[in-house]
């Protein structure tokens, strides 16, 4: 039986939603060591800072001691291969994410042959929440309490004032 397995749970998190935080739940009752990765996101506009990122996950994952969370920038492979990864965990929601996701594992088998990719499903509950649905949700006023936790909540009221939305 193989021990202290790492697992990367990488994204953009932007913001982290209790779907992410299920998936981070499960991937803990798998793995010895889960480090959810907030990637800089380079590619995309997020809503929040790196920083503010790093934050909200890491008061979300709080309850899970075999959490970390960190930043990357650059290719995911050169980050879970510095923090000794064997797997990559992936949530998928609905099967409009299986192809996608597919793509991208194989992908990262060919980057990362000795690392596999898990894919998690939230609970049914969480099963249709994005980021970028709750993004777009407190934009435009609504409440977002069942999708996202006490504190993403203040700290996305926050970020609309701030944006001049509300």
């Amino acid at each position: 039986m193989v021990h202290n397995v790492i697992a990367v749970y990488p994204g953009t998190f932007d913001p982290i939603t209790l779907g992410h935080e299920d998936v981070v739940r499960r991937a803990t009752q798998l793995f010895d060591r889960v480090i959810v990765a907030v990637a800089a996101g380079h590619h995309k506009k997020a809503m929040f800072t790196l920083q503010e990122r790093i934050e909200m996950a890491r008061e979300a994952v709080k309850p899970f001691p075999k959490v970390e969370v960190e930043s990357f920038s650059g290719l995911l492979r050169d980050f879970v291969v510095a923090r000794g990864g064997k797997a990559m965990i992936r949530g998928l929601r609905a099967v409009t994410d299986f192809d996608y996701e597919f793509q991208l594992a194989g992908m990262n088998r060919s980057l990362m042959p000795d690392v596999e990719t898990v894919f998690l499903t939230p609970s049914d509950k969480f099963q249709f929440i994005s980021s970028t649905f709750v993004r777009e949700i407190a934009v435009l006023g609504g409440e977002v309490d069942k999708f996202v936790s006490p504190l993403v909540q203040d700290r996305l009221a926050e970020k609309v004032r701030s944006l001049g939305r509300e």
